[in-house]
């Protein structure tokens, strides 16, 4: 096999059919139905199915290693055409959705003028869906909710924030500043699913005191836990950074002591090492970050570390 032929089923896997692969890859559709019957033979299956149309299931598990195939090739060139004055290449860049509220769009400023020639395609998701998708590299690095064990990866952690509880004014817990993790085992919560890393850490917080919480509805996904708390359905345990800014005057933030800090990090592989695109974009977020923390109530940069453990 080689690559032109995997570039085709690539294409018909993307564009849906022979004839728009075709002008996708600059040429005609029969080179393109040559290059599939030939990798066919090869590996003596049907890859496409030329009756109902799309891949068959053997032909998108070749598709998704020619992926990757493709992506190691992009590192490849990147790595090596590039040197610290000119930085160029793609970063597949997965974010958390509440650190890409207030770190992407500043991020995608500074890299169109510090490096004009690196594109950054960005994917958002939570920590549980972003961490395959780099192990199977779709991704060259994610910023993610800390801890992230795996031999692997490598971590950065990049700041820390609080955890608060957010809820309609008219909530009891609203009436105070701050609350204890007891006091909130009077009431329904909405949190995270038992076993994400947000609901571990309240778990331990709340096994530490030994109260047990009593969940309302279990949520993944700290913006919808938000909405939710908004909507007057009870108080949400949440990050510092998906609170609205500003606060609207219908909700409350009241901060919970007992409750360690989230910490937030870049992860990416091992190996191979990451590309100068990748540890230039590291580069500008943590100046970003930098810059930009103190507008984020609940949110530290210094004294990280000791945090990524948790």
């Amino acid at each position: 096999m080689d690559l032109r032929q995997l570039n085709a089923l690539v294409a018909i896997a993307d564009h849906g059919s022979f004839s728009a692969a075709a002008r996708a890859l600059y040429t005609v559709q029969s080179n393109v139905s040559g290059h599939i019957a030939r990798l066919e033979r090869e590996l003596g299956v049907t890859l496409v199915d030329r009756a109902a149309g799309g891949l068959t299931d053997a032909g998108a598990g070749v598709v998704e290693r020619a992926r990757r195939i493709q992506r190691e090739l992009d590192a490849i060139a990147a790595s090596t055409s590039a040197d610290d004055d000119a930085v160029a290449g793609i970063v597949h860049l997965g974010v958390i959705p509440t650190t890409a509220r207030w770190i992407v769009p500043e991020l995608l400023r500074e890299l169109t003028v510090t490096h004009p020639d690196v594109r950054a395609i960005l994917s958002e998701g939570n920590t549980t869906s972003l961490i395959p998708r780099l192990l199977d590299t779709q991704l060259d690095a994610a910023v993610v909710h800390l801890p992230v064990d795996d031999p692997e990866l490598g971590v950065e952690p990049l700041f820390a924030e609080d955890l608060v509880i957010v809820t309609v004014a008219t909530h009891p817990v609203a009436r105070r500043e701050e609350v204890s993790i007891a006091s909130l085992a009077a009431h329904p919560l909405l949190l995270p699913p038992r076993g994400t890393a947000l609901r571990r850490m309240v778990d331990r917080a709340a096994a530490a005191v030994d109260v047990e919480l009593t969940t309302a509805v279990e949520v993944d996904g700290v913006r919808l836990l938000t909405s939710l708390a908004e909507g007057g359905l009870g108080p949400a345990i949440i990050p510092a950074t998906s609170l609205p800014q500003p606060l609207p005057p219908t909700l409350r933030a009241v901060a919970v002591p007992e409750l360690p800090r989230r910490v937030v990090g870049w992860v990416a592989r091992r190996r191979p090492a990451p590309t100068a695109a990748a540890r230039a974009t590291l580069a500008l977020l943590r100046a970003g970050i930098a810059r930009h923390c103190h507008e984020q109530p609940g949110v530290h940069v210094t004294d990280v570390s000791p945090f990524a453990n948790r």
